[in-house]
């Protein structure tokens, strides 16, 4: 599964987009999304996924059950 970003939560702050190992995460429209064919949980690159590591707000990145789990390569 990938990662998504609770729109309603988001701030804005911007603290996730450069922390992703795989460019997965972009800005519309003042919020920030993750693009589920880029985003691997940070498997492989990582133990925690950066996008819940250094979001501030608990409960904004989430698993998106709606998209098969990653794996490692």
């Amino acid at each position: 599964m990938a990662y998504k970003i609770v729109a309603s939560q988001c701030t804005s702050c911007s603290a996730c987009e450069p922390e992703c190992p795989n460019e997965a995460i972009s800005e519309r429209r003042g919020v920030f999304m993750i693009d589920p064919s880029k985003c691997t949980e940070c498997i492989g690159h990582f133990d925690v996924p950066q996008c819940v590591a250094v979001c501030p707000v608990d409960g904004t990145c989430v698993i998106d059950n709606s998209v098969p789990r990653a794996s490692a390569a």
